[in-house]
């Protein structure tokens, strides 16, 4: 039986889940399966999972249930003691599961290891920013605020933590549910808040920018008020378990979620949306311009320059930016 299964979501991802399998073969640590769930792809991804050469992958195939589904399908059909998610279009550096795997046995407290994460274009080239998220200390209102889990291919989970947090929606013997499918976003925030609320399972980052986190583009505006959606609705399932907690730290949590969506929509040109979910921010609670007064103040400034000046002179900035960055390091 493999120590550790990596579950990997694929939905017509034949254009990147080679260089994701490729990625997950390479682990120091070699004790582990690789799960592939076709979730009712109609490109060559299955065929592309089947033919791999490691015996070590193997394919799990499905009708269409999204990625919380696709998970959960994994999870049940996983022999490892600890399970990894690594989504089909990124990549996990060769001593990722080695590092989640020494730091769960160094510290049996721990249900979730995770780790911070380099992003990447959608070609795979570094765009030079990573996230390096609070790694210790972690309580449900870090989880909430500001997810230092940061991303689903993140997370290394023991099996028994996992299971400590599964229900069957339809009643006794059917289909376990660890993600919650009837959520297409926000799955993620949702899985690990929960987690974070009912359970005694500590969660815990290793150092490191382990997993590469490929960031594509296109339907901003829509895709971010469809995340805001989703996130709301989140607030509303969880909220009964812990009415004080929501009481609390609602506020903070969904200026933070507003300051996010602004940072996408600077990133992506667009100043008057990133002016309008700052203004929401702002709205909900000023947290985030004290605890974090310089990233708060730079994405105002950024959406202020965008929504005055256009992305022209933003692209231009941050060109010589770069150029300045590089003759330093030169």
């Amino acid at each position: 039986m493999p120590y550790a299964s990596i579950i990997v979501p694929a939905y017509n991802v034949a254009a990147t889940l080679r260089d994701t399998l490729d990625s997950l073969c390479a682990q120091t640590f070699t004790d582990l399966e690789v799960i592939v769930v076709d979730d009712g792809s109609f490109d060559d991804t299955a065929a592309l999972a089947s033919g791999y050469p490691d015996t070590r992958v193997r394919v799990v195939r499905q009708a269409n249930r999204g990625l919380a589904g696709a998970r959960n399908t994994g999870i049940a059909a996983a022999r490892g003691e600890v399970i990894g998610f690594c989504d089909a279009d990124d990549l996990w550096r060769p001593a990722k599961l080695a590092a989640h795997v020494r730091h769960l046995a160094e510290r049996p407290c721990v249900g979730i290891s995770f780790s911070g994460s380099e992003l990447i274009s959608a070609d795979g080239t570094p765009l030079g920013l990573a996230q390096s998220p609070r790694l210790t200390g972690i309580t449900a209102a870090h989880i909430f605020r500001r997810n230092p889990i940061g991303n689903g291919s993140s997370p290394v989970i023991r099996r028994a933590a996992l299971d400590s947090i599964a229900w069957q929606p339809n009643g006794p013997g059917t289909r376990s549910w660890w993600f919650d499918e009837t959520f297409r976003q926000s799955e993620d925030i949702e899985c690990w808040l929960r987690f974070a609320l009912t359970t005694d399972w500590e969660i815990e980052g290793v150092p490191g920018a382990l997993t590469r986190y490929r960031i594509v583009g296109g339907g901003l505006s829509a895709a971010t008020y469809k995340q805001l959606a989703a996130w709301e609705r989140m607030v509303d399932k969880l909220t009964p378990l812990v009415p004080g907690f929501f009481a609390r730290h609602a506020g903070g949590a969904r200026a933070y979620q507003y300051r996010y969506l602004a940072r996408r929509a600077v990133s992506s040109g667009d100043g008057a949306l990133a002016i309008r979910h700052l203004r929401a921010g702002f709205a909900a609670s000023a947290r985030p311009a004290w605890e974090e007064p310089v990233k708060t103040a730079t994405t105002c400034a950024g959406a202020a320059l965008l929504a005055l000046a256009g992305p022209d002179i933003l692209r231009r900035i941050m060109e010589l930016r770069s150029g300045r960055n590089t003759a330093r390091s030169a």
